[in-house]
């Protein structure tokens, strides 16, 4: 049942998404040291955002943490295609979306998104849901690692409901999952979508806990794995494991095609897509490699809390 629309809080939405930025970007600063650099930007047909960038930093290689707000008369096919009731709405959509591609290979990427939607139809009830979530992409498995980042995401969820980090869990192994490769993009995390059934205020503040606890999930695998010493071999194979990422964002992602499609800032969607990388024909590791063993016990199903 969804809050009357005078219950929704948009102004506070987006103070909360805003100060989310600034928190993350401080916080990466505080590891990497170097400064971001800022874009404001504007949308013809209605809103903007808030861009910040970091290359070539001493532990991250490019980082982005976007703030967007945008509004118009039509919502996209992307936001339609599993909702076709909501086609001929307007629509308003703000959210908070980062990527981080570390230097260091043993440094996993990562990537977080939290977001609102409204849509609304003149004599109907808006509609509005919440969404979000992060996933990790290691090169080089750590199980320490995957335990740390799974166990904050489930302190996240269990003060909402028993049941939504389990659920959010399996939703983010299914979502992360590039279908023509057959293997998920890394090790997971939460992703919900579509979120409106407690109610605003609770809807709003579970998205808040998630967003709110990225840097908890992130920061001390990135401060444990960034001076670890690597050589040519690793390089090459982060370089080539970056390739699953773009395939994943370019041919799935629904906030890259939703970006695509509203119009908005090339520059700030494609933001998320790592420096360099390679392909290499028919590639597979070698036997009992530490790159083998990404697949074997990484790339799979697993509860790690």
């Amino acid at each position: 049942m969804q809050d009357n629309q005078k219950n929704i809080d948009k102004a506070a939405v987006k103070e909360y998404l805003l100060g989310l930025q600034d928190s993350i970007c401080a916080a990466l600063q505080a590891v990497d040291g170097s400064s971001w650099q800022e874009d404001s930007w504007t949308r013809e047909e209605g809103g903007g955002g808030r861009s910040r960038v970091l290359v070539d930093g001493p532990i991250i290689e490019k980082g982005g943490v976007n703030f967007s707000h945008v509004f118009g008369t039509q919502m996209p096919a992307s936001a339609t295609q599993n909702r076709p009731e909501l086609a001929g709405r307007s629509f308003e959509a703000m959210g908070v979306s980062l990527v981080i591609h570390p230097q260091n290979p043993y440094a996993p990427t990562s990537h977080a998104n939290v977001r609102f939607f409204i849509a609304e139809k003149e004599g109907a009830d808006p509609v509005w849901w919440f969404g979000g979530g992060y996933d990790l992409t290691p090169y080089y498995g750590n199980d320490d690692d995957c335990r740390h980042w799974h166990q904050t995401a489930k302190d996240a969820c269990d003060p909402f409901s028993p049941d939504y980090y389990s659920r959010f869990k399996n939703w983010c192994d299914e979502y992360f999952y590039l279908k023509h490769r057959n293997e998920p993009r890394g090790i997971g995390g939460l992703f919900f979508d579509d979120l409106n059934e407690p109610g605003f205020e609770q809807s709003f503040a579970f998205m808040r806990s998630v967003g709110d606890s990225f840097s908890k999930a992130y920061l001390p695998i990135l401060q444990r794995r960034h001076a670890i010493e690597f050589g040519e071999r690793e390089r090459q194979f982060q370089l080539y494991r970056r390739g699953r990422y773009v395939e994943f964002n370019l041919v799935f992602d629904r906030g890259t095609l939703f970006g695509l499609q509203t119009g908005g800032r090339t520059e700030s969607i494609l933001m998320s897509l790592p420096p360099l990388v390679r392909w290499e024909y028919d590639w597979t590791p070698e036997p009992g490699s530490a790159e083998a063993q990404l697949y074997e016990k990484y790339l799979i199903p697993n509860n790690w809390v």
